[in-house]
């Protein structure tokens, strides 16, 4: 199949003993990616439930990218309120907590998977986010 459309494949969830959440796994059993990547929608009040993910566990990192809504995200001992556009990564072993704080549901890609490199560098838009992000640090107030 190379067509998946929203809600084709969605199921209820709950995630680290926090509430109920819509999940779609895209392309479960047929991507050779070695990331999981799914959709969820956090309903209004929804949350997922401090966990973390360890070695000593199976070590998952995990990127968070609001796709529509608003939310709180906690890592360890930051907080971050996040809306449609932010994105969130939380490493190995760090704990972490995301809460739907707005009035309409909280809509997520997530990426996940164990943690390892991979060589982009030869694409041109490797090279243009390798600029920008140091165009952002150079210009970063002190």
């Amino acid at each position: 199949m190379m067509l998946e459309r929203s809600g084709d494949h969605d199921f209820g969830y709950e995630l680290h003993e926090g509430s109920p959440v819509r999940i779609q796994w895209h392309f479960y059993g047929q991507s050779e990616l070695p990331v999981a990547v799914q959709t969820w929608e956090i309903p209004a009040g929804g949350f997922e439930g401090m966990h973390a993910h360890t070695e000593n566990d199976i070590p998952l990192e995990e990127i968070y990218i609001v796709i529509e809504g608003t939310g709180c995200m906690r890592v360890d001992d930051e907080t971050f309120d996040i809306a449609t556009g932010d994105s969130v990564l939380a490493r190995v072993g760090t704990s972490h907590d995301l809460r739907n704080t707005g009035d309409g549901p909280l809509k997520l890609l997530v990426v996940w998977g164990n943690p390892g490199t991979a060589d982009y560098s030869n694409f041109g838009s490797a090279k243009l986010a390798q600029a920008a992000r140091a165009t952002f640090s150079a210009n970063r107030p002190a």
